[in-house]
């Protein structure tokens, strides 16, 4: 019988999943818990990331002609009030300041005191505080569009917490914009659900299915809510991003009206689309294997990390001077547009801890330099995306002029991988016995381990939506744009005709 292979994270995918997930996270110092109940301390390496993606999508929003501001972090109830659907939506996760000052109470300690005259909520979302700016600058058809994109944090009140996935206070993207037309908002609406897809595959390497939601998924107050949804490696789906198209409702909730080209006052047509933190999560699931996270190298906080193998002294200084001028050398290299990266850890550690340490950081390439390296002039290389059996060695010249090629191969090749490990696990059903099978977990102590994404018929009714969930806790994922097969059917539950197949996954 052959010895299970050693791997740095346990335990492994297969065994348990969630806790896997967790234990990467810490292993790659990407996050941990903090002392305020469901919040999370991101850790340099993790913002490093964040960083990253922030600076990309900032970069393809201004590309589009947005721009950014900053707007208040407390929400006063009543803005909350003008918008029914709006605030029922997010009653339950609000979080709310009531006073405005402490105090000392007697016996010791503090106690809250100062009432405030109308209480205020920790920002969930901004749709209300920026209609309220909004409704001022806009008079005329003049003032529009308006295109303004925030960065910031956000408080939703979970109970169920999990490290980037679910927390109580995470960090986001969240574009608004007013238009004049309903068409303007429109486009608006689809043009940057497409910027998130470009995104997710092209620099997370993360394949994503575009779509709108279902009414019992869209977003409160909205009047079609879009998505992108990507397959995660327990074939659960991750909604990674979503762009709203709301209408003329928080226009009407909040004034925003103008004087249109005829001489009538008009509400304008708004929307709002956002990612957040969770894409670091996504990223997670979508990639990191048994030994640890493995990161895109268009994300990467860094590309490489050289490592010297140093036995013993007399070997430090032929070895540290060669790995000092191939890190120098590297840096002045270009990727995407950008420096090459590199980590030269000096650090007075063993050489293979050194090097673990990295694998579960998820750097894409690793170089090990040795003697034996030096006196050939070559790099011992190691491919994250690969197995450490598959490291191999390769002249230093010739490294270092493949160094944008073999970073872009890396990303290519994790993309190709989930997109096979999504497409494998993606089936077309058309019987109810088969679709409960397919959702059923082969295994009851792992109920991740079930089938994937349905493509199934939905009738279009709310109850049949509700007794999938009740039953199987499937929800709906997305009505896809142009993914499976286009064709007319029968519901899945009720048996009554279908226009099209949706995709119906179980999910974060």
């Amino acid at each position: 019988m052959a010895k299970p292979e050693q791997t740095a994270i346990t335990p492994i995918r297969s065994v348990d999943y969630p806790e896997w997930y967790q234990q990467v996270v810490r292993a790659a110092d990407l996050a941990e818990t903090s002392a305020v109940r469901g919040c999370m301390v991101i850790r340099p390496w993790g913002y490093a990331l964040w960083e990253n993606i922030r600076r990309e999508l900032d970069r393809r929003f201004k590309a589009t002609g947005h721009v950014n501001a900053y707007f208040p972090l407390f929400i006063p109830v009543s803005f909350l009030e003008k918008e029914a659907e709006h605030v029922e939506g997010f009653a339950k996760e609000c979080a709310v300041v009531t006073h405005h000052r402490l105090e000392a109470k007697p016996g010791g300690g503090l106690q809250p005191a100062g009432e405030l005259e109308e209480p205020l909520v920790v920002r969930p979302t901004s749709e209300t505080i920026i209609g309220a700016a909004y409704a001022k600058w806009v008079q005329s058809y003049r003032d529009l569009p308006i295109l303004i994109n925030q960065w910031a944090n956000v408080v939703r009140w979970e109970m169920r917490t999990r490290l980037f996935l679910r927390t109580t206070e995470f960090l986001w993207q969240e574009g608004h914009t007013a238009h004049e037309t309903c068409d303007e908002a429109w486009d608006e609406t689809i043009r940057m659900l497409e910027v998130y897809k470009a995104f997710a595959e092209e620099c997370m390497a993360m394949p994503v299915i575009t779509g709108e939601k279902s009414e019992g998924e869209r977003f409160p107050g909205a009047v079609n809510t879009f998505c992108i949804e990507a397959m995660m490696q327990d074939r659960k789906a991750l909604q990674a991003g979503t762009s709203h198209f709301l209408g003329q409702n928080f226009a009407k909730a909040s004034g925003i009206q103008f004087q249109s080209r005829t001489g009538d006052r008009e509400y304008a047509w708004t929307t709002s689309w956002g990612v957040s933190t969770r894409l670091i999560g996504g990223m997670i699931m979508a990639h990191a294997d048994d030994n640890g996270m493995i990161i895109p190298p268009r994300l990467a906080p860094s590309h490489i990390a050289v490592l010297p193998i140093i036995r013993d002294e007399s070997e430090r200084a032929a070895v540290e001077p060669f790995c000092r001028d191939l890190a120098d050398r590297l840096r002045c290299l270009t990727y995407h547009g950008s420096p090459v990266e590199v980590e030269l850890d000096l650090r007075e550690m063993n050489a293979g801890e050194k090097s673990w340490q990295w694998i579960k950081k998820g750097i894409p390439v690793i170089l090990e330099i040795g003697p034996r390296d030096i006196a050939n002039d070559s790099v011992f290389v190691f491919r994250r995306d690969k197995t450490r059996k598959e490291r191999y060695g390769m002249p230093r010249e010739g490294f270092l002029a493949s160094v944008p090629e073999l970073l872009d191969d890396i990303q290519h090749m994790l993309l190709e991988r989930a997109r096979a490990f999504r497409d494998q696990h993606i089936r077309t059903i058309d019987t109810r016995e088969e679709f409960t099978a397919f959702f059923t977990p082969q295994n009851a102590d792992k109920p991740e381990i079930h089938g994937g994404f349905a493509l199934s018929h939905w009738c279009g009714s709310a109850a049949c939506e509700d007794a999938i969930n009740d039953a199987l806790s499937v929800t709906i994922r997305c009505i896809p744009f142009d993914f499976g097969p286009k064709d007319t059917g029968t519901c899945i539950q009720c048996g009554k005709p279908s226009p099209q197949r949706v995709i119906f996954a179980k999910s974060y």
